[in-house]
């Protein structure tokens, strides 16, 4: 992209503020001019109301002063905290000075100049981001939200993606793993892909599950991961000390039996049952079982949970459906029972939480694993 081609006025805004920097970083270096009087950059890190507006006065002001000499310029609004509907982006002052901003954008900017935009999240319904859109190029960089249903989803090709540019290459299994141990961040994800990188030199580009395991410390998310997967595995020493790590780091006894216990075992539950009902072979590839829950007919899969925008979540249902070889449907039926046991137990016993969860893993995985096989009954 040449200078003198590019567009006027960009807007790189979102809630992943590593990806933000990172995009405008990138941006102002082939957006400015060279020589040391073509940038002229306004710190965006405002602390209240007049101190945004007096940054959006500095910033029109920029754009309204001829570059040096009359030449080419670029002015960078940087690191705005001041455009989500919070109190600080809803003050009065705030939104004068973002209005008469938004007009310096409108009647377009002097000739050579050009205008970038970075900063946090922005509300859209303002008239502010709908003239960006209008005027110039506007990127979102969100962050995963890994608290919402299927955000692995996302995450999982973003990890492939930036493993890719590196030239590392994860199979599914390892690349499922890293996934959750990272929980969507694209810091964390960027960082321990380093760590990767420099583990396996130059001879060997291919990630496995125990690279992953031993090298990628948990997030939240994985640590819940790994309990589920040891559950479905029918681990029970491995599922108790996961169960220890997720109390020791703060997590409450009810929130990991409701969060992950009792999804878990529901999960099994009903992947188990449409195995059986519909004569499905678990799936080798979790991520290949929403296309055969796609073929199923719609009445035996209208029970299942979906999300707000309706959809099913396979991609858990695909991990469960791979362990459900582990459990007799009859199991799976009395392991929710004392699911739901526990739950009161947790709100109404004396017995000390960590007892009622580890008794719960007990009765859920003693014993010994089905037989291949065992599992259509």
């Amino acid at each position: 992209m040449k200078k003198s081609d590019a567009a006027p006025i960009h807007a790189i805004l979102g809630t992943d503020e590593f990806e933000v920097k990172r995009v405008a970083r990138e941006l102002a270096v082939k957006l400015a001019p060279p020589g040391d009087f073509g940038l002229e950059i306004i710190n965006g890190q405002a602390g209240n109301a007049d101190d945004a507006a007096q940054r959006v006065y500095k910033t029109i002001e920029a754009i309204e002063t001829f570059g040096f000499f009359g030449g080419e310029k670029l002015v960078w609004l940087q690191d705005a905290n001041f455009l989500a509907d919070d109190r600080t982006g809803g003050a009065q002052a705030t939104l004068d000075a973002i209005e008469k901003l938004t007009a310096v954008l409108q009647k377009g900017l002097p000739q050579g100049t050009r205008f970038l935009l970075s900063g946090g999240a922005a509300d859209k319904r303002r008239s502010f981001f709908k003239t960006l859109g209008k005027v110039g190029e506007v990127m979102i960089c969100d962050r995963i939200d890994s608290t919402k249903q299927g955000w692995e989803q996302t995450a999982a090709p973003l990890c492939r993606e930036l493993a890719s540019k590196k030239g590392l290459a994860f199979d599914q299994e390892s690349l499922d793993i890293f996934t959750l141990y990272t929980g969507g961040d694209r810091h964390a994800i960027a960082s321990e892909l380093e760590k990767l990188d420099l583990y396996l030199g130059a001879g060997n580009r291919r990630v496995s599950a125990d690279d992953v395991r031993m090298l990628t410390p948990m997030s939240r998310a994985g640590v819940i991961f790994e309990l589920g997967n040891a559950i479905a595995a029918r681990q029970l020493q491995r599922a108790l000390e996961l169960l220890t790590q997720l109390l020791f780091q703060g997590e409450k006894a009810v929130g990991i039996l409701l969060a992950t216990i009792i999804p878990t075992v529901r999960n099994l539950l009903l992947a188990k049952d449409l195995l059986v009902r519909n004569r499905l072979s678990p799936p080798s590839n979790p991520f290949n079982f929403g296309s055969q829950l796609d073929r199923l007919p719609a009445a035996s899969v209208a029970h299942l949970p979906r999300t707000k925008e309706g959809k099913i979540n396979a991609f858990a249902l695909g991990f469960a459906a791979a362990g459900a070889r582990n459990f007799s449907l009859p199991e799976l039926q009395a392991g929710l029972k004392s699911c739901l046991e526990a739950n009161v137990a947790l709100v109404s016993s004396q017995t000390e939480t960590e007892v009622v969860l580890s008794q719960l893993l007990v009765k859920l995985l003693g014993g010994s694993r089905q037989p291949a096989g065992a599992g259509m009954r």
